[in-house]
């Protein structure tokens, strides 16, 4: 029910999606009526390996979180999660209000053990024709380096099972590559994840700047909350510009339009590797549970990645991994914190 165009673009993904999937199966929850309206337009009513659960109420885009998390406690959002709770689906795939999803999830599933704080990661294309995946884009504005080293693990393992790498790189983002540049969250984070690259438990690269992010120079890169979704907004407006201008200038007389005639089949390639749509679908990590969120402008296409990417996490059982990542780091954590502590080393 959530994003910009609720059940007429999410319903439309599930059924395109489960034509692609044969082995797939797909709960719909929401507003029932409103979902198999948008079934009978596509003949899908009675779909065999498509169910409905019907929830009376739906968090807004403009909803504050009290109002999600509190009142509105038989929403689609609520409902679908708690599905996911009790072992009804095994992922779940929202479109809805990102702040209202996070809250929820976190009450309803609770983060993994070790675990502060869930993190959004999400893929950007790069240069190199395959993701760079960023944690966090928007969860958590303020982090501590114990944070941030957990958002290395978590993103660790999730790139390990969704990309096939055996030991994916790790980039810390800071304003230079050098050790004593950056302010002393991200010094102190370059130690953790130091000490966790000598241990085996990631495979840390070093600081890394914006301009890596797209280069590909590592399969992750860690920051906060505030400054990844500042980078995310900016390259998605960045993206925009560039279509808008490299559209107008090829309207701009005949020259330039047999030009764009000329050029359309590379044109039509750069436009489907850059398209957005294609990575479309952020991991919740660090839950006890599989959740992705789905940008809330996204068309059927892009609802339908998000999908893909939910379904093959669950077939990969990424859950597990990270769950096994995280318990491979804390007895390590638990056994410095203990040294660290002169009143608990000395008894």
């Amino acid at each position: 029910m959530g994003g910009d165009h609720g059940p007429a673009v999410t319903v439309a993904a599930a059924v395109s999606f489960l034509k692609r999937e044969p082995e797939a199966e797909l709960v719909l929850v929401g507003l029932e009526e409103a979902i198999r309206a948008e079934l009978k337009k596509r003949k899908a009513l009675g779909h065999p390996r498509l169910s409905i659960v019907s929830a009376s109420e739906v968090v807004a885009m403009d909803d504050p979180l009290e109002v999600a998390l509190r009142r509105k406690k038989d929403s689609s959002m609520r409902v679908a999660l708690n599905l996911l709770k009790e072992g009804g689906v095994q992922a779940c795939v929202s479109a809805g209000n990102t702040g209202a999803l996070m809250a929820i999830s976190r009450y309803v599933l609770k983060t993994l053990p070790g675990v502060d704080r869930p993190a959004i990661c999400f893929p950007v294309p790069n240069q190199k024709d395959a993701p760079t995946y960023m944690l966090d884009l928007g969860a958590n504005v303020d982090c501590e380096p114990e944070h941030l080293n957990q958002f290395a693990v978590m993103g660790s393992a999730l790139v390990s099972a969704m990309e096939h790498k055996q030991r994916p790189t790790v980039g810390l983002l800071n304003v230079g590559e050098e050790d004593i540049k950056g302010n002393d969250v991200v010094k102190q984070t370059a130690v953790l994840l130091r000490a966790d690259h000598e241990r085996g438990i990631i495979n840390f690269y070093g600081n890394v700047e914006g301009d890596d992010i797209y280069k590909g120079t590592t399969d992750i890169v860690v920051c906060d909350g505030f400054v990844g979704n500042v980078v995310l907004k900016a390259s998605e407006g960045l993206g925009r510009f560039f279509k808008v201008v490299v559209t107008a200038e090829f309207k701009r007389g005949l020259l330039n339009m047999l030009g764009a005639l000329i050029a359309y089949g590379a044109l039509k390639a750069i436009s489907k590797r850059m398209n957005p749509s294609r990575y479309n679908g952020a991991s919740l990590l660090g839950l006890r549970g599989l959740v992705f969120k789905s940008h809330g402008g996204a068309d059927a296409y892009g609802y339908e990645w998000a999908l893909r990417r939910a379904y093959e996490a669950a077939q990969l059982d990424v859950l597990t991994r990270i769950s096994a990542k995280v318990a491979e780091l804390m007895p390590q954590t638990a056994m410095d914190s203990v040294a660290a502590d002169p009143a608990v080393a000395n008894k």
